[in-house]
């Protein structure tokens, strides 16, 4: 049977992590390069950042920490990967072939399509042509709606657009896509759980793997994620406080009987 993932997603707005609640109040957290480490070492089964700057600049703001002078997000990249020790998907920005295969070539495993995607489904089946579906990720941004039902929405999660997530899902998949990133703006930072309804309406008419995001805060909330449909459980806020929740997390649910990976501890090679 395929084991469920556990996906830390890491949040990157102009050098700095962010917390964010809404996809409008970001919190400042800290150094984008120290963290790779920490949850590499609790065994994470892959990581997620995704660039939600709105200026091109990045800074670290770290040189009292003897940071690399990393002023763009390729340059923050190729940090990132050199200490990355498990699968890596990199997004945001991606508006063309030259820069989907620039962030393959720094080091990302996978990338994420969102807004460019919307503007043009075709650049899905290109990305997919040009580097594989298994390297391709669909981000898709949706939000309730009060008549009932969801709507997709562009530009980080600013600009509604008529889509609905199951239809867009669906097409994505058969453009090419490999996965798909699922993420409520409804429950983005509130601790509530995931939309589980928003989840098994997506996963209904996929093949390929859902990874559920918005709204997790313990163990329970991945469980019914899991069991709603999603193939894989992400969640940035609470990873970004809680040294050791990816262990946590793990154990809870392979107590709970769930498809994944018992939790281990990758002990930090020696300098």
């Amino acid at each position: 049977m395929v084991k469920k993932r556990r996906i830390p997603v890491v949040r990157l707005q102009n050098g700095s992590v962010v917390q964010s609640k809404g996809f409008w109040r970001y919190q400042r957290l800290g150094n984008p390069l120290t963290i790779v480490q920490r949850l590499g070492d609790w065994a994470s089964d892959e990581l997620i950042y995704l660039d939600i700057s709105p200026r091109p600049h990045h800074d670290l703001m770290r040189g009292d920490l003897n940071c690399p002078d990393c002023s763009t997000v390729l340059d923050i990249l190729d940090e990132v990967a050199r200490r990355c020790i498990i699968p890596l998907c990199f997004g945001g920005g991606i508006r063309d072939l030259e820069a989907a295969r620039e962030r393959l070539l720094r080091g990302a495993d996978k990338i994420t399509l969102n807004t460019a995607a919307l503007r043009d489904p075709a650049f899905i089946t290109q990305c997919a042509r040009e580097f594989g579906s298994q390297a391709v990720v669909l981000s898709i941004d949706a939000k309730a709606q009060p008549g009932g039902g969801w709507l997709v929405h562009a530009n980080g999660g600013q600009k509604p657009t008529s889509r609905r997530p199951e239809a867009w899902a669906a097409e994505a998949q058969e453009r090419g896509a490999g996965e798909i990133l699922l993420n409520s703006i409804d429950r983005d930072g509130t601790g509530q759980g995931y939309d589980l309804e928003l989840i098994a309406a997506v996963a209904q008419g996929l093949s390929i793997p859902l990874i559920a995001l918005g709204g997790a805060r313990d163990w329970e909330h991945f469980a019914a994620g899991l069991e709603a449909g999603a193939s894989a459980v992400a969640a940035a806020n609470v990873f970004n406080h809680i040294e050791n929740s990816i262990y946590k997390i793990k154990e809870r649910l392979h107590q709970h009987g769930c498809s994944v990976r018992p939790p281990a501890f990758i002990a930090p090679k020696a300098q």
